[in-house]
């Protein structure tokens, strides 16, 4: 397969996922614990099944990393093209009766994101990015268009930042620092993909991610103009040994 079918194939799949996981919604769930105490559910793992057994079919030569699979104990090795599965990314969200979750699927190729999808089940939109090409978005009519990062607007950039860390006293150090207008608090890759659409130009994260967290949403908003990198400046790299991501610092256009 081609890039231009290798996303075709992850949105077709997100979509899905989607229509899944507001079924699950719409019946009712239970919410259980994982070994880290965070939260998973049936939506979680049905998602996760029916993306990972359509990536598994239609591209059998890349493997698979998704995270309840890695959760359960499934050890499967980064490759020079691999996929990076979250099912559910903003559990926590998507339990608690919020919209911000998301679904994301992205292809790593030598060690950076080349493409990605991310689905937000709650309202219905895609996004989509091969970086290099360019971006879109999907809205809940199946109406696509292209998108693009923004340059921060003469009052003051719009900063965004996880609901999670939303009294995150170095949030606010950050906003400050950098003459921000507002901060917009919401979970999940969401804030990746506003970034992307060019409706907020900076996105500051010191928790803790993991790499299926990230890999989708970072080829989106690179295919629309923008970056991720560490707090140095290094670019973000996948396939490292259990995972987990440093701090990073997501932007819009410079």
């Amino acid at each position: 397969m081609d890039d231009d079918a290798l996303i075709a194939l992850a949105a077709r799949l997100a979509r899905q996922a989607a229509e899944a996981v507001m079924a699950v919604r719409a019946a009712g769930f239970a919410v259980e614990r994982k070994r880290d105490f965070s939260p998973v559910t049936a939506a979680d793992r049905m998602a996760e099944a029916l993306i990972v057994d359509g990536l598994r079919e239609a591209t059998p030569d890349i493997p698979v990393v998704a995270e309840e699979e890695f959760e359960a104990g499934v050890a499967t090795r980064a490759a020079g093209r691999f996929w990076l599965v979250d099912p559910l990314d903003g559990t926590r969200e998507f339990a608690a009766g919020l919209d911000s979750f998301a679904i994301n699927i992205g292809l790593v190729q030598d060690g950076a994101p080349r493409l990605g999808v991310v689905a937000l089940p709650a309202s219905g939109e895609i996004f989509g990015g091969l970086v290099g090409v360019g971006a879109w978005k999907e809205d809940a009519a199946g109406a696509r268009s292209a998108i693009q990062a923004r340059r921060p607007p003469p009052e003051g950039p719009v900063v965004f930042a996880s609901r999670h860390y939303a009294d995150d006293p170095r949030i606010t150090e950050f906003a400050r620092m950098h003459g921000a207008s507002r901060i917009v608090n919401i979970g999940s890759a969401e804030k990746f993909c506003r970034l992307a659409e060019g409706a907020g130009d900076l996105y500051p994260r010191h928790g803790e991610t993991m790499e299926w967290d990230t890999a989708a949403p970072e080829a989106v908003l690179r295919a629309a103009g923008g970056t991720v990198a560490q707090w140095d400046g290094t670019p973000m790299r996948y396939g490292k040994p259990g995972w987990r991501n440093p701090p990073f610092l997501a932007r819009g256009m410079p």
